[in-house]
């Protein structure tokens, strides 16, 4: 009998593809898992059993350093948000709370900003890179921007990520060697793409690395994507951490409080009006969600 250690690169249904140093492997995991309530995910480092004549067993599941709910994958290294300048428009609230979740996660945010050719997205794009997150403009028709996005991505594990309409599958073509999504025409109606992303799989890329395509949304619920605590929401907007503690009370909310340090440096423009004001929303979502429970 044989152990060798590899990742989860592809999960359908209870079937896993793991990949190893000596080769790929079509494997089951045990048993145990599902009477644990542990469902192996894509990216996840596993322990696989060999034996001959007998299919691949996956007898553990390794520590993930961070898992998403919805897609279904663990142990990312970066978040590839891809946002449209139109069809559909950029939508603030959406990639804030986005954001905040992946900081939460200790997930690198990327943006990718698709769309460029046909609505101005500069200043959209400027708040956040004034805050430090790296971004890329790519026109997804003829691949301008690809390679530098390639270049930054080799060696880890990522995700592209958005809601329907904005080009993810159209860049994975550009990304992804042999990548091949069958994607129809947006509805301008409905302002969103129609195609259908069936399983989470991580994709090889050149150089090393690997990269998942997930499904398109047309609303974010944060429940789906990871919960942050309403007292923890505060440091998972980057800009603000320089001035929490300089509140006036220590308990501070940011949000209707006098005094209060992150509302001054909105007033005077060091923090944008448009985070601050994803930020007092989705605390209040949060809280509501709090006191549900």
């Amino acid at each position: 009998m044989i152990t060798v250690k590899g990742q989860i690169i592809k999960c359908v249904g209870g079937c896993y593809t793991v990949e190893a140093p000596d080769g790929v492997y079509q494997a089951k995991p045990r048993g145990i898992f599902r009477k644990n309530g542990l469902k192996p995910m894509a990216g996840d480092w596993v322990s696989l059993q060999l034996e001959n004549s007998v299919e691949p067993l996956i007898t553990e599941v390794f520590d993930r350093k961070n898992e998403l709910i919805r897609p279904p994958i663990a142990n990312l290294d970066l978040a590839l948000l891809v946002v449209s300048a139109c069809e559909p428009a950029p939508n603030a609230f959406v990639l804030d709370k986005l954001i905040s979740i992946f900081e939460n996660k200790n997930i690198e945010t990327v943006l990718i900003f698709t769309k460029s050719d046909k609505a101005l997205i500069d200043e959209f794009a400027s708040v956040y890179q004034r805050i430090g997150y790296r971004t890329f403009t790519v026109n997804n028709v003829t691949g301008e921007g690809s390679d530098e996005i390639k270049n930054y991505i080799k060696g880890k594990i990522s995700a592209v990520i958005g809601n329907s309409g904005v080009g993810k599958s159209s860049l994975m073509s550009h990304i992804v060697p042999n990548f091949d999504f069958k994607t129809n025409e947006i509805s301008k109606k409905l302002g969103r793409g129609r195609h259908t992303t069936r399983e989470v799989g991580l994709f090889k890329l050149e150089g090393g690395g690997y990269i998942a395509d997930t499904p398109g949304f047309s609303t974010v619920e944060i429940s789906k994507y990871g919960k942050i605590a309403s007292a923890d929401l505060a440091e998972c907007f980057v800009e603000f951490v320089p001035y929490l503690e300089k509140c006036r009370f220590k308990d501070c909310r940011h949000f209707k409080e006098t005094d209060c340090a992150v509302k001054k440096a909105v007033e005077v423009g060091e923090i944008a009006a448009t985070r601050h004001e994803s930020y007092c929303r989705l605390y209040s979502e949060t809280k509501e969600n709090e006191n549900t429970y």
